[in-house]
């Protein structure tokens, strides 16, 4: 016999930290195989420090969509990162499976916060980094 499956909440001070990461770029799951009966979905809260970003990466099969808390995000993406698309408060975005990509906080005073839903599970493959100056418009803190 199987075991029962119910709903699970996930209270704000029990995010899951046993999730693949990359770099300043912290993911925490409310939802995940980590630690709920979810087995096709990965859902969580991401976050960046003022003028923080992720080194370049993908999510391999997985796809990803995002929803912008607060702050002004910017995903790089394309040869040599050249291309970018930028995020505000209320913006959602779709990055596709294998794509490389930087995530970057462009304030260098306040933090950015957006949720991520990403499908199977929050894979992560980080890939060589760059230099920060060849990401158009980024700046540390």
């Amino acid at each position: 016999m199987s075991a029962k499956v119910v709903p699970v909440v996930t209270r704000s001070s029990e995010l899951g930290e046993q999730t693949l990461q990359s770099g300043e770029c912290v993911r925490k799951s409310g939802v995940s195989p980590q630690h709920t009966p979810a087995t096709k979905i990965w859902f969580g809260r991401v976050s960046n420090e003022p003028g923080h970003r992720s080194p370049p990466h993908h999510h391999e099969e997985a796809e990803t969509g995002g929803y912008v808390l607060s702050g002004h995000g910017r995903i790089y993406f394309g040869e040599d990162y050249k291309e970018y698309t930028d995020m505000y408060p209320g913006d959602f975005v779709f990055v596709p499976p294998f794509m490389p990509h930087v995530e970057v906080n462009m304030s260098t005073t306040e933090e950015l916060v957006w949720l991520t839903c990403r499908t199977p599970d929050n894979l992560v493959t980080n890939l060589p980094d760059v230099p920060d100056e060849q990401l158009e418009g980024y700046r540390r803190a």
